[in-house]
């Protein structure tokens, strides 16, 4: 047989003595602290100190720079001249009769702004002191953006 440890005599008096109230004559100490008070302190500390924070009214002058509107970029003039095997020089797709036709033309591009590109493409078998008289009358004249192309031609 099966007896229930919950349903003996034994333990429906433990739980009687453990729930009831103890009758005893003097009044027990309260174990728990009242924060209310604690908490009004603090609100008053954390105002007094805000109030007597001085406000911070000084600040920094900057001279910050004025935008100005981007300048527009001017493309510049690009001038191809080009030097065939036979040595004749050809200005912007014209072939030049002699070499001191390129003198005006130079002349007339002295002032342009933006410094017009100088752009000499030579055959491969053009002859080299051609191509440095174009270039050295370019500079003569105050040209300084002179470039070479093709060369890639030559590394073969």
């Amino acid at each position: 047989m099966f007896i229930d440890p919950f349903q003996s005599s034994a333990f429906k008096r433990a739980q009687k003595v453990r729930f009831e109230p103890a009758h005893n004559p003097e009044p027990q100490v309260m174990m728990d602290i009242n924060t209310t008070p604690l908490i009004d302190v603090l609100l008053v500390l954390i105002i007094m100190l805000i109030i007597t924070i001085p406000a911070q009214l000084h600040s920094v002058n900057l001279n910050m720079p004025v935008a100005q509107p981007p300048v527009k970029k001017i493309d510049p003039v690009v001038i191809k001249i080009t030097i065939d095997a036979s040595n004749t020089v050809s200005w912007n797709g014209k072939a030049l009769s002699d070499n001191r036709e390129l003198e005006p033309l130079f002349d007339a591009l002295r002032h342009q702004e933006p410094a017009p590109e100088i752009h000499i493409r030579a055959a491969a078998k053009t002859r080299y002191g051609s191509v440095i008289m174009v270039m050295a009358s370019a500079q003569r004249h105050g040209l300084k953006k002179i470039g070479v192309l093709g060369s890639e031609q030559f590394s073969k």
